[in-house]
């Protein structure tokens, strides 16, 4: 599981980034924007993050 993890994390980042584009090209509020935007990138850092070795490695 923790190699898969990462892995998902990424993968929703990505779904999420691209409707986040095409929100914005459909004409969304900004706050639908940066509310999908936040959690695209929040998925993102989760997914980076857990790569780094921590103290069980």
């Amino acid at each position: 599981m923790s190699a898969v993890l990462p892995v998902l994390l990424l993968a929703l980042a990505g779904v999420l980034a691209g409707g986040v584009w095409s929100l914005h090209r459909q004409g969304a509020a900004r706050s639908t924007l940066v509310i999908a935007g936040a959690l695209a990138v929040l998925a993102a850092a989760g997914g980076v993050l857990y790569l780094f070795p921590g103290e069980n490695a």
